[in-house]
């Protein structure tokens, strides 16, 4: 059976990607939809980037960029390496780099550079790393850097009243655009939640990969999901990103 499944922000857990593809059964039918932020965090991120290259031999897959991506081309194309990316994850991809020759280097600058801003599906669900901000849709965003870094789509749907009507003038005309939304980006930790959540029309895939949560992989049909292991325990020994500390409860 063919199935569309998007997966959540990895942050160079790439042993939770390979635990999370098993737990889904994920076969070269299935369509693959990635939601960004491959890289910073834990110590594999190159031998990601390498493997979805491999992978996107094998399969249809769909590689949306977020911003730490942005942030990871940018050091592949020009050196740039500013501190705040340095130190919310990029020198783990930097120290993944290492022993990479240059062909290398450019074959994973070239992956970067096709990645998708976003990605409109034939059943009218958009996927997209963060978010947008204009009322017309991601297609008519003044600013770009909104794919990567918007967060204001996701704190509108978790802000508003779970009984307001679609067909309310106050219900957010830029959610009405589509049937569906997947975004990443902001950690449903935040929430005190470690599963995907559902607000309004969105549906927020990541589970806090880069820090104590784990990589999700949805069904995006049926809403089925699948989780790795918390990535703490999967990378003994590595703090990850978690020098920034976010608490969540079981649920």
């Amino acid at each position: 059976m063919k199935r569309t499944l998007a997966i959540g922000d990895i942050h160079g857990g790439f042993k939770a990607l390979k635990q999370v593809f098993e737990r889904a059964q994920v076969t070269e039918n299935d369509i693959l939809i990635f939601l960004g932020d491959y890289v910073d965090g834990w110590s594999e991120s190159s031998q990601i980037i390498q493997f979805l290259i491999e992978l996107s031999e094998k399969q249809e897959c769909i590689f949306i960029k977020g911003n730490h991506d942005a942030w990871t081309e940018d050091w592949l194309s020009f050196g740039n390496a500013p501190d705040v990316w340095l130190h919310n994850g990029g020198q783990s991809t930097v120290d993944s780099y290492s022993e990479y020759s240059l062909e290398e280097l450019e074959i994973h600058l070239e992956f970067f550079e096709k990645m998708k801003n976003y990605y409109i599906d034939e059943d009218n669900r958009l996927f997209i790393h963060a978010g947008y901000s204009s009322m017309h849709g991601p297609e008519k965003e003044v600013y770009s850097s909104n794919y990567r870094w918007d967060r204001t789509l996701w704190e509108t749907a978790v802000a508003m009243d779970r009984k307001l009507a679609k067909n309310s003038e106050l219900y957010p005309k830029r959610f009405l655009l589509y049937n569906e939304i997947f975004i990443g980006h902001t950690p449903t930790l935040h929430l005190g939640i470690k599963d995907p959540i559902n607000k309004a029309n969105i549906w927020n895939l990541d589970t806090g990969a880069a820090f104590t949560g784990s990589l999700t992989i949805m069904d995006v049909d049926t809403k089925q999901f699948w989780q790795s292991d918390p990535l703490p325990s999967l990378y003994s020994g590595e703090k990850g990103r978690n020098n920034y500390n976010i608490r969540a409860k079981n649920h």
